[in-house]
């Protein structure tokens, strides 16, 4: 596997990590730095570590994971979805400063895990292809914190001008992820 083919499946991991950094963006009235980046570490490090699971499972266990892992995902971004659309709907408005962004260290966890599921069977392919696993998962690492980090900035941006509708499209997002996760992984899309 040659770098160019790295990147790209790199940048393709990420892709459902800075979706759901963007919806942890929404949620910032104003921006914490300091939850950016842990965001963004949760994401990069549990998109670096999976593959590495999936490394030494090898495809021995491929079709176990593979055969549930899209029904996992999909709960664990329908459930946190509903969750925020549910504190969205349901804020005091009487509170004078809106909501604060509350870094839940559980809720990454759950996300991370949600959205890092499909590095595990790449993890196999890396195997299979007798990849230099230590360089490949730091490369996913490192792109996946980047393109969270850069996520959580979109997501204040515009979730700092629209709020409550921010929120809940953002809630609406992680839900749209997790079925398009699921509907991939039944081969419907």
């Amino acid at each position: 596997m040659n770098l160019a083919e790295l990147i790209l499946i790199s940048v393709g991991l990420a892709m459902d990590a800075f979706s759901v950094s963007v919806c942890k963006g929404l949620s910032m009235k104003k921006l914490d730095l300091k939850g950016g980046v842990i965001t963004a570490l949760f994401f990069g490090v549990f998109q670096g570590v999976m593959p590495v699971i999936g490394y030494f499972l090898g495809s021995r266990f491929a079709n176990v994971i593979s055969s549930f892992s899209h029904w996992v995902s999909f709960g664990l971004l329908a459930f946190i979805g509903g969750k925020m659309i549910w504190e969205a709907l349901h804020d005091d408005e009487d509170d004078e400063g809106g909501r604060e962004y509350r870094l839940d260290l559980k809720e990454l966890t759950m996300l991370a895990i949600a959205t890092s599921i499909d590095a595990l069977a790449v993890g196999i392919v890396f195997a299979a292809e007798k990849t230099d696993l230590f360089f490949s998962v730091t490369m996913i690492g490192v792109i996946t914190f980047a393109l969270s980090l850069l996520g959580v900035f979109i997501g204040h941006r515009f979730g700092s001008k629209y709020e409550k509708k921010a929120e809940i499209a953002g809630g609406i997002i992680l839900i749209l992820i997790g079925l398009k996760l699921l509907l991939e992984g039944l081969g419907i899309i």
